[in-house]
């Protein structure tokens, strides 16, 4: 089965399973190889509040969605775990704000020469980053931010090709 299909699947049987009145639409769900992140809209403040205000009542209906929803989060995600064979971590996006409640920290191994070591031990010896694990972490962070567009137009070409590949005859028969 392609990946599109996969996704479709799981982003499917998330819209079915997850109880009314939680988001504001269905939920935002992105994979990868070790992890389903489920990423809901909780619905936006009021309008005409202060800036100050705005951010509190934003962070506090974060926190409270975080708390009432906790076990019931848990209890299915343990269920699509079990269902889909990969870890589940949730996020909801409020007022313009995104906050991921749990995300898998995989390692991911990597060979540098020593001008690719030299940028890491210098965001360490400057204080960017803890260790060099850090900050290969930080900059694969500012290459997705400064490169969004190029990377969704790359998923797509590679969702395309998934397609492609899967309408055509089966290699294995």
């Amino acid at each position: 089965m392609a990946s599109d299909d996969v996704t479709a699947q799981v982003r499917g049987w998330f819209t079915g399973r997850l109880p009314e009145g939680w988001f504001t639409g269905a939920p935002e769900v992105v994979r990868d190889r070790e992890e389903i992140a489920v990423l809901g809209t909780l619905p936006d403040p009021p309008a005409g509040v202060d800036e100050s205000e705005r951010a509190a009542l934003v962070e506090g209906m974060i926190g409270r969605f975080r708390e009432e929803t906790r076990e019931r989060r848990i209890e299915i995600a343990k269920e699509a775990e079990r269902r889909f064979r990969q870890k589940v971590s949730w996020g909801v996006v409020c007022g313009g704000e995104t906050v991921m409640f749990t995300t898998l920290s995989v390692p991911v191994m990597t060979r540098l020469r020593q001008s690719e070591r030299q940028v890491l031990d210098t965001l360490v010896a400057a204080g960017v980053a803890r260790s060099r694990s850090d900050a290969l972490a930080w900059c694969v962070r500012l290459v997705g931010r400064n490169t969004d567009t190029w990377l969704a137009e790359l998923r797509d070409a590679l969702q395309h090709v998934d397609r492609v590949r899967s309408a055509g005859p089966d290699p294995h028969s």
